[in-house]
C-alpha cells in the first residue's frame, strides 16, 4: 500500500534543491511548486544540476507525490483563441521541462469559458489534454476541481469526468482541492462519504491522484476560493482530519495551500502525521 503524504506548497525562487532542504525541515513528505511565476513573466531556467541534488535529497528521506503547478494566468479554455494558444504553448513547454522529473504531477486549473458556453469550454480542455498526451506516461496531468467563481470550470464533478471521457488520455486525472469542493457546494463536512461516492460516479476515485488541504473562509456554496488555515475556517478541522484519514484516500499526496508561514505549515503537517492511523 503506497504511503499518505502530506506536504505544502513551496517556492521555486530559491531552487530546486532549496524547496527539498526546506520540507525536510518541515518534515514534510511531499510538496507541490510553480512550474513558473503564477502572474506571469518569464520563466527561470532549470539547470539540471539542481534538479539532480533535489532527486537525491528526496530520496535520501523519503519525499515523494511531488505537484508542479502551472501558473494561474494560463486560461486553456478562454473564448480568445491567442490566450488559449498561450496556455497550451507555457503547458506543453512545463511538461518538456518536468519529463526530468518523473513521477512529478502537472496540476491545472481547467480555466474559464468567458462566454463560449461551458459545452465549448470543456471542449477545449480536453483538446488541451490531448495535446499533453505525449508527455504524461512520465508526468500525469491533473484537472483541479474549482469553487465556480463567474465562467469558471470544473466546480462540478461531472464536467471533470466529461472532460477526461472526451479527451481519453491515460495519465490524466484530478485534483481535489477541500476548499474549492465546499464554495462549490459539496458538503465534505457533514456528507463525506456521499461526496466521494458522487466523485467516484462521475470520474472515478482510481483517478483522484492528489488533494489539495485547505480550510475555507466562507459557506459552502459561496463560490468563492479563499483559503483558511486547517482549522480555522468553515469547514473545520475535523472534517479536515476526517479527509486524511480517510481509507479511499489512503496513499494519495496531501498539499496544504493554506494562508501560512513555513512554522504555520510545519505545525499543520505535524497535526495532520500525528492525527492519521498508521
Amino acid at each position: 500500500m503506497r504511503e499518505t503524504r502530506i506536504g505544502c506548497h513551496l517556492s521555486l525562487s530559491g531552487g530546486f534543491a532549496g524547496m527539498a532542504k526546506t520540507a525536510v525541515s518541515l518534515e514534510a513528505t511531499t510538496f507541490q511548486f510553480f512550474s513558473a511565476n503564477p502572474r506571469g513573466g518569464k520563466s527561470r531556467e532549470w539547470a539540471r544540476a539542481d534538479i539532480e541534488e533535489m532527486l537525491r535529497i528526496c530520496r535520501e528521506h523519503g519525499i515523494g507525490g511531488l505537484v508542479a503547478h502551472a501558473p494561474y494566468i494560463l486560461n486553456p479554455c478562454s473564448s480568445d483563441p491567442e490566450k488559449r494558444k498561450l496556455a497550451l504553448e507555457r503547458m506543453e513547454e512545463d511538461m518538456k521541462r518536468l519529463q526530468a522529473i518523473p513521477g512529478c504531477m502537472y496540476n491545472l486549473h481547467p480555466g474559464c469559458h468567458t462566454g463560449q458556453g461551458t459545452e465549448e469550454g470543456m471542449r477545449e480542455v480536453a483538446e488541451l489534454l490531448r495535446r499533453l498526451a505525449p508527455y504524461t506516461a512520465a508526468n500525469p496531468v491533473l484537472l483541479e476541481t474549482m469553487a465556480g467563481k463567474g465562467t469558471e470550470l470544473g466546480s462540478r464533478f461531472s464536467e471533470l469526468g466529461e472532460i477526461l471521457r472526451m479527451a481519453d488520455v491515460p495519465g490524466s486525472g484530478v485534483c481535489l482541492d477541500t476548499c474549492h469542493v465546499w464554495d462549490a457546494g459539496y458538503d465534505i463536512q457533514g456528507g463525506l462519504e456521499a461526496v466521494l461516492e458522487a466523485f467516484d460516479r462521475e470520474i472515478g476515485l482510481e483517478r483522484l491522484l492528489a488533494i489539495h488541504l485547505n480550510d475555507s473562509k466562507n459557506a459552502r456554496g459561496s463560490h468563492r476560493d479563499r483559503h483558511e488555515k486547517l482549522g480555522q475556517g468553515e469547514i473545520g478541522l475535523k472534517a479536515l482530519l476526517a479527509v486524511t484519514s480517510h481509507p479511499a484516500l489512503r496513499g494519495l499526496p496531501f498539499i496544504l495551500e493554506t494562508p501560512n508561514e513555513a512554522e504555520g505549515y510545519a505545525a499543520e503537517i505535524r497535526l495532520v502525521h500525528e492525527d492519521r492511523p498508521c
